[in-house]
């Protein structure tokens, strides 16, 4: 029996998505629901799973091609296929039982990682998974057997001076692409303002002390509290009116090599602190590993992005559209200030919010940061646990 693999729908706003990697190789065999192939939009990159065992028949859809949802990509057969068997690969015929599993294409993510890591050829390799496939565990011991033999000195290019001065092209991702459509659209749509606060952390500090908490959940927790309070930072512009969300849902930017996905936390104002945190961090494993799934990027009111955890002080970040508003947490660091005339080492944050002047005033802007920053320094967290 002959099963039909399309472009799924991604999202309720995604209408189309990138064939970043098959996973299989063509005629391979695969189990119901192995990975297949690895798809990719601007909010979203995971492994879709097959919907049952047999074998990849053919192949339509190339990787690196970008296609409406609906499209057929793939037939996989129930049964085994003969060795007659063909497949197109973008219009080429290829012969299954001929078609190298060293194929650049069907080498896992995580495998080409690691080979670009120790600067390795994956043609040296030999697999030992399935069908000849190089697996993770072929890289690492190939790895380990190199040892520590020292490499020859790369030859000096006939022509160094050229060489240096040659500029080195990035082909762009989907992602990347998206990404950037995305947040010029966004300057050019929104009024942007950014004001800033700084926020005392040592009642968070203190309370995180024998515990496995971020400082993260804490200022989820309490944006959750502001905007349950001031309903018009949790909306969005519309040209009949502004729309108030009625549920509150936090998107969370994380950080990939390849660009930012912001998986959101639902109802995070009904959420209490221990949940927030494990929430974050599974959505922050799953999205570095491609493992979201659509609804999980989808339905964000406001968004916070974390740049502290590189260091960052403040920043002036762009709004995630169509919502209204996004915070920039900084870096906590110890500081010296001034408490009660005296002066003090406290650690410290500075928040800043961006926000559309369509929609709120810088004066709203600022009591709604007066709130967060107060939940920050003041809340019980004993009972919110």
């Amino acid at each position: 029996m002959h099963i039909d693999i399309i472009m799924p729908q991604l999202g309720e706003s995604i209408a189309e998505g990138t064939i970043t990697s098959w996973l299989i190789v063509p005629g391979g065999r695969i189990e119901k629901d192995q990975s297949l192939l690895e798809v990719e939009t601007d909010k979203v990159a995971l492994e879709i799973p097959s919907p049952s065992t047999g074998f990849l028949t053919e192949v339509l859809i190339p990787a690196g091609h970008t296609v409406p949802v609906g499209t057929l990509l793939a037939r996989l057969d129930t049964e085994a296929p003969d060795t007659g068997v063909v497949s197109r690969v973008g219009g080429v015929v290829v012969r299954q039982m001929d078609h190298s599993p060293a194929d650049e294409n069907h080498y896992s993510p995580a495998v080409k990682q690691l080979a670009k890591e120790h600067g390795i050829e994956l043609s040296q390799i030999k697999g030992t998974g399935a069908g000849g496939r190089i697996t993770k565990k072929d890289v690492l011991e190939y790895v380990a057997h190199l040892g520590t033999a020292e490499k020859a000195p790369a030859a000096e290019p006939k022509h160094s001076t050229e060489t240096r001065q040659d500029n080195q092209i990035l082909p762009l991702t989907s992602m990347r692409k998206t990404i950037a459509e995305r947040m010029i659209k966004s300057r050019q749509t929104s009024a942007h303002v950014v004001t800033v606060f700084e926020a005392d952390c040592s009642g968070v500090a203190k309370f995180r002390e024998g515990r496995a908490f971020t400082y993260l959940p804490f200022v989820i927790h309490a944006v959750a509290r502001g905007l349950r309070e001031m309903p018009l930072l949790n909306s969005s512009w519309d040209e009949t009116g502004i729309v108030l969300k009625r549920e509150i849902n936090v998107g969370i930017a994380i950080a990939l090599e390849e660009g930012l996905l912001v998986p959101v936390v639902k109802h995070a104002d009904q959420k209490r602190l221990t949940q927030l945190g494990q929430e974050v961090a599974d959505l922050a494993e799953r999205a570095r590993s491609k493992r979201l799934q659509p609804e999980e990027v989808q339905g964000g009111t406001f968004t916070i992005t974390n740049h502290g955890g590189f260091g960052s002080l403040f920043s002036a970040p762009i709004i995630h559209q169509p919502q209204i508003a996004i915070l920039g947490v900084g870096a906590v660091h110890k500081r010296a200030v001034v408490v009660h005339d005296a002066i003090a080492i406290r650690p410290m944050t500075y928040l800043s919010l961006s926000f559309d002047h369509r929609v709120i005033d810088g004066a709203t802007a600022d009591r709604f940061m007066s709130k967060v920053k107060n939940y920050l320094e003041t809340s019980a967290w004993e009972h919110v646990l």
